[in-house]
């Protein structure tokens, strides 16, 4: 395998030089540059991105810690980081936590080892562990989703849009409305989804019964159980229910539907990820588009921008959302 002293030799100049010209890292002359670049093409040198990385302490590869690899919203996001950061040259890493949040520090440590040029994390939860962790890491990171102290953050209007599709619920005539959603320690998902369905309820000086609000995991079969928990345990039955993903509202879709019941005429229902699935259930599921792959553009030109230490944004980047209106409302 031709080395880049064969082809320093070749072109009469120095390693240094064609080091140089590869790497755009100093003055090569139009003449050498030329003869380098012939030589190069003559005997089709490829430089080593091992030896490349070591000379230049850059990688080009980018970690991102994901909770999940089956969801459509991660896939959508990642999707996004993947197009401006594979036309800036770089790689990802990923790595799966599986909604395991002691993983996204392992994880972090791990990439860390790895001399990735920057991490992005799509966080499901913000505790203290974590946040320490980051303080450490020394290198560019951007979180994706969750509002952290001090940390370039790419999030989404959680409480203003489920607050919005309450709203939404109401004007079509439903003041009984229901809420499946997940652990607050997901701050983002669990805690301000919630707090916008809480304030659109007093907001309008509705009543909530205690079983109208059920907690569940991030499944359809979760979100199956939770609306059963609604049905079967309230004293009055809901018109209307908001779930804080698709898929938590598919799987009240198929209870609803189970019990017997009409979907919109006996019971509304709503969701929030605008998921392709959600648009080929029947009904059509009326929920809220954060348009992830929009967040993982966000999050890569961050994190280039941190690398790079240029037009870096002051603060977090903050999304906007659609509301999706289909049949199940």
């Amino acid at each position: 395998m031709i080395t880049i002293k064969e082809v320093a030799k070749r072109a009469n100049v120095s390693s240094a030089t064609v080091s140089r010209m590869l790497n755009d890292s100093g003055y090569v002359s139009e003449e050498a540059r030329d003869r380098i670049l012939k030589v190069i093409e003559e005997t089709g040198y490829v430089p080593s991105e091992n030896a490349k990385s070591l000379r230049t302490k850059k990688t080009k590869v980018i970690g991102v810690i994901l909770p999940k690899l089956g969801s459509e919203t991660t896939s959508r996001m990642v999707n996004g980081l993947d197009r401006v950061l594979a036309a800036e040259g770089y790689q990802l890493l990923l790595a799966n936590t599986n909604l395991n949040a002691g993983k996204e520090i392992e994880f972090l440590k791990l990439l860390k080892s790895r001399d990735v040029e920057g991490i992005v994390l799509s966080a499901t939860n913000t505790n203290d562990l974590l946040l320490a962790e980051i303080q450490k890491l020394n290198i560019p990171f951007v979180v994706v989703g969750q509002d952290m102290p001090d940390t370039p953050s790419v999030v989404f209007k959680e409480t203003s849009a489920a607050q919005e599709m309450i709203d939404y619920l109401i004007e079509k005539g439903h003041v009984k409305v229901a809420f499946i959603g997940v652990s607050e320690s997901d701050r983002a998902v669990g805690m301000l989804r919630k707090k916008g369905y809480l304030a659109a309820m007093k907001e309008h000086d509705l009543p909530i019964e205690d079983h109208w609000i059920q907690t569940a995991v991030f499944d359809v079969e979760s979100g199956y159980h939770a609306m059963k928990n609604i049905m079967e345990k309230s004293d009055q039955r809901p018109t209307a229910v908001f779930a804080v993903t698709d898929r938590l509202a598919i799987g009240a879709m198929n209870y609803i539907k189970e019990a017997g019941l009409r979907i919109p005429e006996d019971m509304a229902l709503a969701g929030v990820g605008a998921s392709e699935l959600s648009q080929y259930v029947t009904p059509s599921l009326t929920t809220i588009d954060f348009q992830y792959n929009n967040a993982g553009q966000e999050a890569a030109n961050l994190i280039l921008s941190l690398i790079n230490q240029k037009n870096i944004p002051k603060g977090k980047i903050v999304l906007d959302y659609g509301l999706v209106k289909k049949d199940s409302v």
